[in-house]
């Protein structure tokens, strides 16, 4: 399988978007990396294909043209990009990840892991600590929660896989702010999947996602910075539920040595996510799919109640419309 690495950055070649390059060229993989308006006029890196802004603008893709600058969800541009160059697995970190050896294994579909099930929040990461940690875009109210026992292994399809990450894990400002880092999960820990209602937010810092759902990629643009990805992956896991499929969740294969960031804006950016999480879970979990196992109608479903209850703008509209009428295009 044809395997393609996305990463956004603003950055110019620094010492982890050198060792994704290196891996790349090692394993064989396309490296895609999507600039914005402040990445650097000159960048060159070998085993790295880097798409400027101007480059995406005027490529062949719609949404290259319609999606705003400054903005995290310039991403989808890559997932398209990656897609078009052949790609059957994609593969999205960010560029503050070091990638350990087994990042580059061979990822296949069929997992043998520990299926999880319940109705409602699960915080996955204590299934890799004892220690108490919680993922960005889990509830507060549910942060310490002991999570339910998992059923014994057994091989599943789950085409949708999220890696944990040592040192600083995804985890929100409050956490940041309250408790002790860096924070290593334990290995060894065989992966678990939740199936059917159990709920838990994915990031986009080691994930993996599978042909068969590439249109679940998408990032919406017009909602707050620090939820993009988690609203992406409460859609994700409602559709995928809806089909079947688990959300698997493995051990860390990499580490973040975090990129600057400022806690109290990271927490306002979250503020929407304390607010409204648990209502996003409620009104996507009461949307009534029928039969249908279209991607692009029940995204369209899930961004019509996102947009309709005010959680993402308007605005959403015709970039959602793009992102479907590329990935047309490119059947």
């Amino acid at each position: 399988m044809k395997t393609a690495l996305v990463v956004t950055s603003i950055s110019a070649p620094n010492p982890v978007l050198t060792a994704l390059a290196a891996g790349s060229i090692a394993h064989g993989w396309d490296f895609i990396v999507i600039g914005d308006t402040k990445s650097p006029d000159e960048f060159q890196l070998n085993g790295c294909d880097f798409l400027s802004v101007i480059k995406q603008q005027a490529g062949r893709h719609t949404l290259g043209q319609l999606c705003p600058t400054r903005s995290y969800a310039r991403k989808n541009i890559g997932y398209l990009e990656a897609i078009a160059r052949g790609a059957s697995v994609i593969v999205e970190t960010d560029d503050d990840n070091f990638p350990r050896e087994d990042f580059w294994a061979p990822r296949s579909l069929h997992v043998s892991c520990r299926p999880v099930k319940h109705d409602g929040w699960v915080n996955v990461y204590r299934y890799f600590s004892d220690n108490f940690i919680y993922p960005r875009g889990l509830p507060l109210d549910h942060a310490r929660d002991k999570p339910p026992v998992p059923a014994a292994l057994q091989e599943l399809e789950c085409p949708l896989q999220q890696g944990l990450a040592d040192a600083n894990p995804d985890v929100d400002a409050v956490y940041r702010m309250l408790f002790p880092l860096p924070f290593d999960f334990d290995a060894d820990v065989a992966p678990v999947a939740l199936t059917d209602r159990a709920w838990c937010p994915f990031n986009s810092q080691n994930t993996t996602c599978f042909e068969k759902i590439f249109p679940l990629l998408y990032l919406p643009a017009h909602c707050s910075f620090r939820m993009t990805d988690i609203w992406r992956s409460f859609v994700a896991q409602r559709i995928l539920h809806h089909l079947g499929y688990p959300v698997l969740f493995h051990n860390a294969t990499v580490w973040q040595q975090r990129n600057e960031h400022s806690l109290h804006r990271d927490f306002c950016d979250e503020v929407p996510g304390y607010m409204h999480n648990h209502d996003i879970r409620n009104a996507l979990m009461s949307l009534d799919f029928g039969t249908t196992s279209n991607l692009a109608l029940l995204l369209e479903k899930c961004y019509e109640c996102l947009i309709g209850r005010g959680w993402v703008g308007k605005e959403e509209e015709p970039l959602l419309a793009a992102w479907l009428t590329d990935l047309k295009a490119l059947d």
